[in-house]
């Protein structure tokens, strides 16, 4: 297939899936450093849908001007089913050479590097930077906006808890987490639930949480956190069923879509902007189908298909720390 122009002077940049918490410093990063480096920005709305529809506008360094303070995402996310086929791939990468577009940089999680890499199959060069609140891209130790979500997860956490304290009642906590518990096992700990679920681990209800329960009750304990991620139960069916068992009064709370929004905190604002500028640094210097990742504290880009072949399981590290925590709980 035709390859693009080998100069570089457009690069465009899109986010899709998920919105997450710093994903506009990512953007900022990448349009001032394309700035810097004499080479044009283009913002891509709506993600793939926008790369085939060609919703898409040159950006200046105005454009991002206080932007990396602002939650969501200053370029729209949308899911797109025709870009899964062959003639949206087509449509997308004929619009990326009619505009001039040699470079993409594509924000987003594990479904938003399989398009990249299947978009770079005509010819576009493409890098990819993670961002999505469950931190759950294998090839990285941290996503963008995980920090946020987490420290907005546990602001209403320990609210519920005060009134939950006060009526000495359980709370079932349901947090996002579809695939994967890291975001549930993180708060949860920060949190001293007494108990946590996820996807990755199966649990013994009646030793995990009944018999919990009643022990702490037994040590006068009077209110309860039970933390559980989307993906593992019904936050509202467990607490039915506690509620049913224990004779405790429960309260079931899904903190949902709020866990995505709000200011970036420092950590996902710097970290964006460190992988919206390694981005452009490794697309400027020729390379493509790379996702750039956090590895040991340190900032590399790796190639995509390894990045995807790649699975992340639960830090066992933290795991270990939840069990001792809860002995005695």
């Amino acid at each position: 297939m035709d390859k693009m122009d080998k100069k570089l002077t457009r690069i465009g940049v899109l986010t899709s899936g998920g919105d997450s918490p710093g994903m506009n410093a990512a953007i900022r990063a990448v349009v001032r450093t394309s700035i810097s480096l004499g080479i044009e920005p283009v913002g891509i709305r709506r993600g793939y849908h926008g790369l085939i529809s060609g919703d898409m506008f040159p950006m200046t360094a105005s454009d991002v001007n206080g932007v990396a303070s602002m939650g969501g995402t200053m370029l729209y996310t949308a899911r797109s089913k025709e870009f899964m086929t062959e003639e949206g791939l087509k449509r997308a990468a004929d619009n990326c050479k009619f505009m001039g577009i040699g470079g993409l940089v594509a924000i987003g999680g594990d479904g938003t590097f399989r398009g990249a890499l299947a978009l770079s199959q005509y010819g576009v060069s493409v890098v990819g930077v993670p961002a999505t609140i469950d931190n759950d891209i294998a090839c990285t130790s941290y996503t963008i906006g995980y920090d946020t979500a987490c420290n907005t997860a546990i602001e209403c956490i320990d609210k519920l808890r005060d009134t939950m304290q006060s009526h000495e009642r359980c709370s079932v906590v349901e947090v996002m987490g579809h695939k994967a518990g890291h975001l549930a096992l993180y708060v949860g700990i920060a949190a001293s639930a007494t108990a946590i679920l996820v996807p990755e681990k199966k649990i013994d209800f009646q030793k995990d949480l009944i018999d919990r329960i009643r022990e702490g009750r037994l040590r006068g304990r009077t209110n309860f956190t039970i933390i559980v991620a989307e993906g593992a139960a019904s936050g509202a069916e467990i607490g039915k069923r506690l509620q049913e068992e224990t004779g405790i009064d429960t309260r079931v709370t899904v903190l949902g879509h709020v866990q995505r929004g709000g200011s970036p905190l420092v950590r996902d604002r710097v970290i964006a902007s460190e992988l919206g500028y390694l981005a452009v640094k490794v697309l400027a210097a020729g390379k493509t189908n790379r996702v750039i990742c956090v590895k040991d504290g340190q900032y590399i880009d790796m190639d995509i298909q390894e990045a995807l072949a790649m699975k992340k399981g639960l830090d066992e590290g933290q795991y270990a720390l939840l069990e001792a925590l809860l002995a005695g709980a």
